[in-house]
């Protein structure tokens, strides 16, 4: 038995449709019926995502089997169309397959025969609706809903995607480490019409220098030593999309002359070929550094700096996203608990304010190594501060708790732990990095029960 998958039977034999009907039920197949074109078309636009398998007769009453297949390719593509006919010719056969039919049957033969084209069809049909699925689902993932905040600085950052997203134009994102640019690169992308096209990534300080020539363009067999086949490179793996490179400012002087002139032609000539290579692709850079006064100290092509900032986009710093701190933590514990199977509930109200204090030099990707780590190391169902790392304790100016209901004896207790345990116990250094006097901290030690 097969996984239950919907079939639409098109035939005006009643006898014949009720006896193939029974057949693919005992196979496990859910049967609809219909007796003539009109009413079998009428069954797909009804329940079009149901279908999987169409079976028609080429001559209906209402209709020819091969009119009927052009109308339901050009309005229903998901399902496949398999033709049965009483006389069947080869180059009616032929006919149907370039238009569009999985197969092309001829009534009488075994049932063997035709158990198995439906049986291939069903597998295709499946596969092409997973597909479809999994395409929905990474839209999803890399929408612009998928960026987490409502702040005024996020909200004006993806009202420039959404501009941008549906031209071709050259994008160049502009932030700090850690901010998040690849997911906005992902929802440029997500919302353009090359999303059902590759996104290819690309970190251009990830690469050897000379490497990232072949990285980029491929090479030909033979080209240098090693070359013991062709290779394509990202940018050709990339057409019809759209290509991001990251850290751009990283990219070798000598090879940003060769990139300025395939951004400009949409071809390039891989090493050891004579034969240019055209394209058709879509950037996307992005960059930690200011682009412009690298140009203007000539660490940068200006002219490639140019090209490249047709349309710029500062991504803000978590610093800037400060009502965005718990929308974003509350959804880290989420993504760690489903990874560690861990059911931790929420997060303290302290354990929140002491993210919203802190300064988040490293940005969102700090945030989310903080609440994997304090997700490790939780014992109970609530994050509270004493999950944070010692180093985000130590490392953290002047606490401001942005929760006024916190009590700020209960953050003063914890901070104060956490320098002793940093600091093995040792009072002395303990004070010092604290910034209080010897005297002070065995009075709070003893206030607090220490």
């Amino acid at each position: 038995m097969i996984n239950a998958i919907t079939l639409l039977l098109i035939d005006d034999e009643h006898n014949l449709r009720l006896v193939l009907a029974r057949v693919l039920e005992l196979e496990g197949y859910q049967v609809l019926q219909a007796k003539n074109a009109r009413d079998g078309l009428e069954l797909l636009e009804n329940q079009a995502d149901e279908i999987g398998v169409v079976l028609c007769d080429v001559k209906l009453p209402d209709g020819n089997g091969l009119h009927i297949l052009r109308r339901i390719k050009e309005k229903f593509p998901q399902p496949e169309v398999i033709l049965m006919t009483a006389f069947g010719t080869i180059q009616d056969g032929v006919s149907a397959m370039k238009q569009g039919a999985f197969d092309y049957l001829t009534k009488g033969d075994s049932d063997d025969q035709l158990l198995v084209a439906v049986a291939r069809a069903a597998e295709k049909a499946t596969l092409r609706r997973r597909v479809a699925e999994l395409e929905e689902q990474v839209g999803a993932k890399y929408s612009l809903d998928s960026i987490i905040g409502s702040t005024a600085a996020l909200e004006k950052a993806k009202e420039l995607i959404t501009r941008v997203a549906v031209t071709d134009s050259t994008v160049l994102l502009e932030g700090e480490t850690g901010v998040g640019k690849e997911l906005f690169a992902q929802a440029v992308h997500s919302a353009s019409p090359r999303r059902s096209k590759p996104f290819i990534a690309i970190n251009c300080s990830a690469f050897p220098r000379d490497l990232l020539e072949s990285e980029f363009f491929g090479y030909r067999k033979g080209a240098f030593t090693g070359a013991v086949r062709d290779k394509k490179g990202l940018f050709e793996e990339a057409n019809g999309g759209t290509i991001f490179l990251d850290e751009i400012s990283e990219m070798p002087s000598e090879l940003q002359a060769k990139f300025l002139r395939v951004l400009e032609t949409q071809s390039f000539t891989k090493l050891g070929d004579t034969k240019p290579v055209t394209i058709n692709v879509r950037l996307v850079a992005a960059t930690n550094r200011n682009l412009q006064a690298e140009a203007e100290a000539d660490r940068f092509r200006p002219d490639l700096y140019y090209r490249l900032s047709v349309f710029k986009i500062r991504v803000p710093t978590l610093r800037e996203r400060q009502g965005d701190i718990p929308l974003l933590a509350r959804h880290f514990l989420q993504l760690n608990n489903a990874k560690m199977n861990r059911r931790i509930e929420g997060m303290s109200e302290e354990f929140i304010g002491m993210l919203a204090a802190y300064p988040w030099k490293g940005n969102i990707r700090e945030l989310k190594n903080v609440i994997e780590r304090a997700v490790i190391l939780a014992d109970d169902t609530i994050l509270t501060p004493e999950h944070l790392p010692v180093d985000f304790w130590t490392g953290a100016p002047a606490l401001q708790v942005a929760n006024s209901d916190t009590a700020l004896s209960t953050v003063e207790r914890s901070h104060i732990l956490k320098v002793l345990e940093a600091v093995g116990g040792n009072k002395t250094e303990a004070a010092r990095r604290l910034h209080i006097g010897l005297t002070t901290l065995y009075r709070k030690i003893q206030e607090y029960g220490l």
